[in-house]
C-alpha cells in the first residue's frame, strides 16, 4: 500500500471531482462535495489549506470511501 500523499486542498477537490463528486457549497475555507451512487450518498468536507495533514487526509478518504490507490489514479 502506498503512502498517503501530502496534498493541498485544491488538489484534493480536483481529484474528488474526477472521481465523480460534485461541488455543493463552500463556507469559509471548507468545500462540501457530494456523490450519489448505488452505495448511497457520500458527502465530503475538504479544507482549502496549502497542505492537508495525514490524519485529515485519512478522514477525507474514509468519508469518500476511496483507498489511496484510487485517489492517486484521480490525481493524474
Amino acid at each position: 500500500m502506498p503512502k498517503i500523499p501530502v496534498l493541498s486542498g485544491k488538489q484534493v477537490v480536483k481529484a474528488l471531482e474526477k472521481a465523480g463528486f460534485k461541488f455543493v457549497k463552500q463556507k469559509g475555507s471548507h468545500v462540501k462535495l457530494r456523490k450519489v451512487d448505488s452505495e448511497g450518498k457520500k458527502t465530503v468536507i475538504v479544507p482549502l489549506k496549502p497542505l492537508i495533514r495525514i490524519g485529515t487526509m485519512k478522514s477525507i478518504l474514509r468519508q469518500a470511501r476511496l483507498d489511496i490507490e484510487e485517489l492517486l489514479k484521480f490525481l493524474k
